[in-house]
């Protein structure tokens, strides 16, 4: 299986030139060449790459086209079985591949898989994007294996199974070429974050599975191009995560609903209706939590969720009820696993501490 693994890069010359050593190192011995795709960067990367990487293929990209974009130009013109997208601020042990690529030729059912995520900053900690892998709750807020809202977990061993799960983090993520290619990539909408929990959750419907590779694992820094602070990721978020909840509900609420007995025709129509609400019911709360920010006065805040629910009905598709009965036709069989009935914000609170060990003996199928 040839894999390329592919960095996209803007203005992080400093991380490339840190991480870029020992990724290299890890390669050696495996089919895996390493690629790094530049969206237009202007601090001198590709300059750098020119003098200290002459061997690492670049791809120069005319602009900034984001996450989704960048990826999806980029890896038009890269030839391999595998790609594994890695973050610019990720640093990979020396064993970290041998899993990944093993899972993927061993595994026909896995369509993306993923090491455990550790923090950079604290290595006996999970790091926030991705953690032990990653489910959604019934509004589609995300949450991880080990990182729940306000909470981070030590990694202790506690997730060193194999597990199919939501979805995993793009910092470090696996995926066949070929369904990449055939679900058309990454949704180029989404610009930058919660393209990954969209990805995954199409794979999903399409019959494949995402599984956690935990006998791999990588340091990752994490706030390297945005902080967790920024309004314009805090727009990105409840943007994106909209525009994901009505790329898959009323695919996935129809694929439940035949599998109760319902017809598909039936199955699309009351999905349909039933997806709309849960949107609805999600921007309500995103209201609510516009006016907590105006209350405190942070009106940066404020304006992102406005902002993001504008740009949300702009760019939004909503799917017909006969493209959900078509879909629920051709795929019989499709299971999304990884959503979790209620609110993980609630659940947090009510169980507190306890909540790591609730969530470990869940199963959300």
């Amino acid at each position: 299986m040839h894999t390329a693994i592919v960095i996209l890069n803007w203005n992080t010359v400093d991380y490339l030139r840190q991480f870029l050593p020992p990724l290299v190192e890890s390669t050696e011995g495996e089919d895996a060449e390493i690629i790094v795709i530049d969206n237009a960067s202007t601090d001198g990367s590709m300059e750098m790459m020119g003098r200290e990487f002459p061997d690492i293929r670049t791809i120069r990209l005319d602009r900034n086209y984001g996450f989704t974009g960048g990826y999806d130009r980029g890896l038009e013109s890269v030839d391999a079985d595998c790609f594994i997208l890695l973050n610019t601020d990720v640093e990979v042990p020396s064993d970290w591949l041998g899993p990944i690529l093993r899972t993927m030729e061993n595994c026909p059912e896995v369509g993306a898989c993923a090491p455990k995520i550790i923090s950079w900053h604290d290595r006996d900690s999970f790091e926030y994007a991705g953690a032990a892998g990653g489910y959604i709750d019934s509004l589609g807020f995300p949450f991880c294996r080990g990182r729940v809202p306000g909470r981070i977990e030590k990694d202790e061993g506690q997730y060193d199974d194999a597990a199919d799960v939501m979805w995993a983090s793009g910092a470090c993520l696996a995926v066949r070429s070929g369904l990449f290619r055939k679900l058309g990539g990454l949704d180029d909408r989404f610009f930058a974050h919660m393209e990954e929990i969209d990805f995954c959750w199409r794979l999903q419907l399409e019959g494949y599975a995402v599984r956690i590779v935990p006998q791999s694992r990588v340091w990752h820094i994490g706030g390297g191009t945005l902080p967790q602070t920024s309004p314009r990721k805090l727009r990105f978020n409840f943007r994106n995560n909209l525009l994901m909840l009505q790329n898959n509900l009323a695919r996935t609420f129809a694929i439940e609903l035949c599998r109760a007995g319902r017809s598909p025709a039936e199955a699309a129509r009351k999905a349909c209706r039933k997806a709309r609400r849960r949107i609805f019911l999600r921007m309500m709360v995103d209201g609510a939590a516009a006016a907590a920010y105006l209350l405190k006065a942070d009106l940066g805040s404020f304006k992102a969720v406005v902002q993001a629910h504008s740009e949300f009905r702009k760019l939004g598709k909503w799917p017909s009820m006969d493209d959900v009965e078509a879909f629920v036709r051709s795929h019989p069989g499709s299971e999304v696993k990884g959503i979790m009935p209620g609110s993980i914000v609630l659940k947090t609170l009510v169980y507190g501490k306890r909540i790591f060990t609730t969530l470990r003996y869940a199963n959300y199928h």
